[in-house]
């Protein structure tokens, strides 16, 4: 399964190989689970937990195979505990760790909100990236398009999306380069794997 917009010559450590697919490929691209004290089995989204790392491609499907067929506890190699929600979890935590990094290019002026800023910045080619809520009107989200050499995000909700940039509800907001775009859309390609909605079937670009 393809990673969207994640660079090709990345390297974050050695590969890791997924427990569900038998794919090897890099880190940033999988979801990272430990074993706790008690043998519950913890999502480590950001990658810093200690302990023996488990890993499954940032994939629904792969989580749940996962989850139902007890590959855990073989990656382990103890018996574990997996909680019921595991995969909602992981959406959760990836969900608010791409918020939390929209919220730092925010912070650092390389993120907007609003259509007409969104529509300057991508006039004026400062946008990479667009993103658009997966709830937002269908007709006002077509009158922009993706930059050309960028990417688009339109898997979080106008609440979500909201969260980041400091509002109650955002529809349409852009990224500049540098900074923690690239990493914003890493960890939204991971969220688009994991998340099942009409939004995760990418945008076309014109």
């Amino acid at each position: 399964m393809g990673r969207g917009g994640a660079p090709k010559d990345r390297t974050d450590g050695p590969d890791r190989k997924c427990i569900a697919t038998g794919e090897v490929q890099p880190k940033y691209g999988l979801i990272r689970f430990v074993a706790g004290p008690e043998g519950q089995i913890v999502p480590d989204v950001l990658g810093k937990l200690p302990g023996r790392g488990i890993y499954v491609v940032a994939d629904r499907g792969a989580l749940e195979k996962a989850v139902q067929k007890r590959l855990f506890a073989r990656g382990a190699k103890q018996s574990v505990t997996v909680p019921e929600d595991l995969v909602g979890e992981v959406e959760r935590q990836l969900a608010r760790r791409v918020i939390d990094l929209i919220s730092l290019q925010r912070k650092a002026g390389k993120a907007v909100a609003g259509y007409e800023k969104v529509k300057s910045w991508l006039q004026m080619e400062e946008a990479e990236v667009l993103i658009q809520a997966v709830d937002g009107s269908g007709r006002g989200k077509s009158k922009l398009s993706t930059p050309h050499y960028g990417h688009y995000i339109g898997w979080l909700t106008a609440d979500e999306l909201g969260l980041a940039f400091g509002r109650q509800t955002v529809i349409h907001g852009a990224l500049a380069s540098g900074g923690l775009t690239q990493r914003v859309v890493e960890e939204a390609n991971r969220l688009k794997g994991v998340r099942e909605n009409e939004g995760g079937n990418g945008h076309s670009k014109g």
